[in-house]
């Protein structure tokens, strides 16, 4: 159940260039692109495992940062990465997914891996795996073993690494946490049935290890116990130990004020767009609090909050039509997305959306968390993935929730379309599949 065949094709018998590294990961099973069953039985980590000790076990090398969580991972990520390395910290971020390219998922001192080096992490990976006769592995096996690999070629200082999909057999989790991260617990990679929240909570909870700091974003009281069982070194609170205490809205961002552990920092501005930011900034500068054992200076936190960029989150990528990207995927991102876009870029707009989604969630939950009600239009595209929704049953399910709906099969058309009606001063949004968000993020800079 847990391997597969990709294309019939041979691994490469020597060190690879860029393409030739592509050309060997388009030949493995890519569970992003592929379907795959909801249950855990039958995963395992014994196929990574096996493989990062051909390697020598370069994960070893370099205190790792773990998170997990359904939703906010990729801001945290970035505002952790932004605080350690302005306390001069060579940082090397492994991600998922990517954007535009592949690249994207492996950054050192925040910049992406080049070319060459990806194919020879890569190239690495398939020889050590072929001499080892250690059988096929999937796609995210092997770009996050080149991954690691390449954070230990890099003496890096420390890996900021964040989990592909819920935890305990996520192949990231070959690493061992000296601070595992779990954001938080929300309806995401399940059919929602039954007890699903301790379910996932449990599957994110495998990231925890014995000698793990643990800093809980999630406050539910009845999950609690959960992350407990994995015995911690110590559990770090939101709500209790760290919190957002103040949230405003501030003219291109938020004005925030958070506790934690060691401090408080009162009215500083973050330059991101949504309520949650906040939740994500207090998270990410009690991580860096925690890997250090010591408050972190004042100014570091100030800066990193002014500059934190984030691609493809409440991402403004035009003005004059106002286009705003948001891979909101899942129905907590649909309802955060909803929040900023109605309350965070002033009145008076005329609101139109364009949808693209992949399976495996509710295409009418995700509409109805997305308030699509509120929109002037809502033009469903087909994701360009194979797992994408077809843009005529993400109509129907925007419909149902009370949309004025069209479909439109491939992204460019349905932006294009969109574009054809709007004027300077209404409001774009686009959100659903990183794969949508991504390509609509390429046509703005033609606009």
């Amino acid at each position: 159940m847990r391997r597969g065949a990709g294309r019939a094709e041979s691994p490469p018998a020597r060190a690879v260039n860029y393409d030739e590294a592509l050309d060997h990961l388009d030949s493995l099973i890519n569970y992003e692109v592929l379907p795959r069953a909801g249950s855990v039985e039958g995963l395992s980590l014994e196929p990574i495992t096996s493989l990062m000790q051909s390697l020598g076990d370069p994960q070893e090398a370099y205190p790792v940062i773990h998170v997990t969580g359904t939703n906010g991972k990729g801001s945290t990520i970035r505002l952790v990465e932004r605080m350690l390395t302005s306390m001069g910290l060579r940082v090397g971020t492994y991600t998922s997914p990517h954007l535009h390219q592949v690249n994207e998922r492996i950054r050192v001192g925040a910049e992406a891996i080049g070319d060459d080096a990806f194919g020879e992490s890569i190239g690495d990976v398939v020889l050590a795996a072929s001499a080892h006769e250690l059988g096929q592995l999937t796609w995210f096996e092997t770009v996050t073993a080149a991954a690691l690999l390449h954070f230990s070629n890099e003496a890096v200082d420390v890996a900021v690494v964040e989990v592909g999909m819920l935890g305990r057999y996520d192949a990231t989790n070959v690493v061992s946490a000296q601070i595992a991260v779990v954001t938080n617990v929300g309806l995401d990679h399940t059919s929602g049935e039954g007890d699903w929240r301790r379910s996932i909570a449990e599957e994110k909870a495998g990231i925890i290890g014995p000698e793990s700091v643990l800093v809980l974003g999630e406050s539910d009281p009845d999950l609690a116990g959960v992350f407990a069982a994995e015995g911690a070194v110590r559990t770090v609170l939101r709500d209790t130990d760290f919190a957002l205490v103040e949230d405003q809205l501030a003219v291109g961002g938020r004005a925030i004020t958070i506790r934690t552990p060691r401090t408080e920092l009162e009215q500083v501005f973050i330059r991101l767009h949504g309520s949650h930011q906040g939740d994500n900034a207090a998270l990410a500068v009690t991580v860096v609090e925690e890997f250090f054992d010591a408050p972190l200076p004042e100014d570091v936190v100030v800066e990193a909050l002014d500059t934190i960029e984030v691609p493809g989150r409440l991402e403004i990528v035009h003005r004059s039509p106002l286009v705003l990207i948001d891979a909101a995927h899942n129905v907590p991102g649909a309802a955060a997305l909803a929040s900023a876009a109605a309350h965070d870029f002033g009145e008076g707009h005329r609101r139109y959306l364009v949808i693209g989604m992949q399976d495996g969630r509710d295409p009418v939950a995700v509409c109805k968390a997305l308030d699509v009600a509120g929109y002037e239009l809502v033009v469903a595209c087909t994701a360009p993935t194979a797992r994408g929704v077809e843009a005529a049953v993400l109509r129907d399910a925007a419909i149902e929730a009370g949309a004025v709906a069209e479909a439109v099969a491939d992204v460019e058309t349905a932006f294009d379309h969109v574009l054809g009606q709007v004027d300077a001063d209404d409001m774009v949004v686009v959100a659903g599949s990183i794969t949508v968000v991504g390509a609509v993020r390429a046509l703005a800079d033609d606009l």
